[in-house]
């Protein structure tokens, strides 16, 4: 044997050494690797779960051990009302087919060969809960994937759902399957994932006999995620669909979205959370006519966390014998706070203002082919003296700034009610431009003649700015009492007309 092969021999002896006795270990340390992955699963799906009438945890069933690989089952177990009548007690059983580190087969035939501790194909099985999910999906899983979990606890890998076919006498659905690549650090602390939807077609028609359906493509996703210092994540996600049909009730009303993105962020500094989200849609469409693109933006800061963890968990276990009850058909209890449960919620409320938080409607607008309304919104809250003050004076030390714009454009306003009259049925032409342009000068007379706004060129525009105890309204300055007033008076001329 000439030198060469027999330095090549050797070092594939020598990879065959290190691979069984890496396997071997790998083995050994396989059980509490995931009793530890099962323990975090269960403290987030608590988390998730909290203000819920249910709960949902995840168990090892069975391990069978091997040099090699091993093979897991684990069960997926849900209780209560929430999950409804029929099924109050669903569960989920898995397999997993193990292949221990530090070089899976499965990796070295793809020429991956950064060692890991296991590569993991595992595969949701067929159960009462399950039985017709395998049916749609021509009897194999509908959902399966795999994970790599790294030397450092880190795990990467795909979830797949199959495409599945279902059709009944009263509902039917399509879809093309989906696939979602992860990857998380140790323990979860950083998460991304990017998962993509071709389409999805669901019919039904409800106890009353009424049709819906659903069309959608082209569906995106997108996340990048760490968890905060308080248990939750913050980061970035992305949702984009291309198209969406919704066609509803017996006369088959349709409405179209295309181009959907909902983009948000959010992040944490000191005690303090911020966070923006953006939705914007391309084209809306009603009845097959065109009717324009929309968007909005909402942000805050300055959110005090640890009060509005206090009061988000009190509100959820208050909501939870409520959704209890409506799950149940039962009367609903009315809700109400302990003598130390209003202290607490006080205290927190206090601390929440002490932060100076904001909220931002920052963009609200719909665009048509003639025109653009806006709305925006600003609002900053302060702490106030005392939460025993008569409401006006309240309003007026808890808002330290309110300022809020809208923009109602007048040829926007007839593009919409064109649309509706030929939704209603009307084809003449005339009849439809001049029920358009009536519809428009009625909201401009109104706003105008009640003072709530003014004209600005084809615009109906309302102005409002709250700030030191002064309002300044459509250019007018006056006191908090006298706006109230006005407002008031100004509405109830309006219901009076009416």
């Amino acid at each position: 044997m000439n030198k060469p092969a027999v330095v090549l021999l050797g070092f594939v002896v020598a990879v065959g050494v290190v691979s069984a006795g890496g396997a071997w270990y790998t083995g050994k340390q396989l059980e509490p690797v995931l009793q530890t992955a099962i323990q975090n699963a269960n403290k987030e799906l608590q988390t998730s779960m909290a203000g819920v009438d249910g709960t949902v945890a995840l168990e090892l069933v069975s391990l069978d051990r091997g040099v090699f690989s091993s093979t897991a089952h684990y069960r997926l177990k849900a209780q209560g009302a929430v999950f409804g009548e029929d099924n109050p007690n669903p569960e989920l059983l898995f397999v997993d087919h193990i292949e221990h580190g530090p070089l899976p087969f499965s990796r070295l035939v793809t020429l991956k060969w950064l060692p890991v501790m296991a590569t993991s194909h595992y595969a949701l099985e067929k159960n009462a809960t399950t039985e017709k999910w395998f049916a749609a999906a021509k009897d194999v899983s509908p959902l399966k994937g795999v994970a790599n979990i790294g030397y450092s606890r880190s795990v990467n890998g795909n979830v797949e759902l199959l495409p599945l076919e279902f059709k009944d006498d009263k509902s039917s659905v399509s879809f093309s399957g989906a696939n979602m690549d992860f990857d998380s650090s140790a323990e979860g602390q950083k998460v991304k994932a990017n998962g993509y939807m071709n389409s999805l077609k669901v019919a039904v028609v409800d106890a009353n006999g009424a049709p819906f359906e659903a069309d959608l493509s082209g569906l995106t996703v997108a996340s990048n995620l760490e968890k905060s210092t308080f248990g939750f994540y913050t980061g970035q996600n992305t949702v984009e669909l291309t198209d969406t049909k919704l066609t509803v009730g017996p006369q088959k009303t349709v409405l179209t979205l295309k181009g959907f993105e909902q983009k948000d962020t959010s992040e944490t500094k000191d005690n303090n959370l911020a966070g923006r989200v953006d939705y914007k849609i391309d084209e809306i469409g009603y009845q097959g006519k065109p009717v324009g693109s929309a968007a909005m933006a909402l942000s805050m800061k300055n959110v005090d966390v640890p009060s509005m963890l206090v009061l988000t968990k009190l509100y959820q276990e208050k909501m939870q014998p409520v959704q209890a009850a409506a799950a149940a058909g039962q009367p609903v209890p009315e809700l109400q706070l302990t003598e130390a449960e209003q202290t607490l919620a006080e205290a927190n409320v206090n601390q929440l203002l002490a932060a100076k938080p904001q909220v931002a409607v920052e963009n609200l607008s719909l665009k048509t082919t003639k025109g653009e309304s806006k709305f925006n919104l600003v609002l900053d809250l302060a702490k106030p003296t005392t939460m025993e003050l008569p409401p006006v004076e309240l309003g007026k030390q808890m808002i330290s700034l309110l300022d809020a714009n809208l923009t109602l454009s007048k040829p926007m306003i007839a593009d919409i009610a064109a649309l509706q009259a030929q939704a209603g049925g009307v084809t003449d032409p005339k009849a439809i431009e001049q029920q358009s342009q009536m519809a428009a000068e009625m909201v401009s007379g109104v706003a105008v003649g009640t003072q709530l706004a003014t004209l600005v060129g084809s615009d109906v525009v309302s102005k409002l700015h709250y700030a030191n105890n002064e309002v300044t309204f459509n250019g007018q300055k006056m006191t908090v009492e006298q706006f109230l007033n006005f407002v008031m008076a100004k509405a109830g001329a309006v219901s009076g007309a009416q």
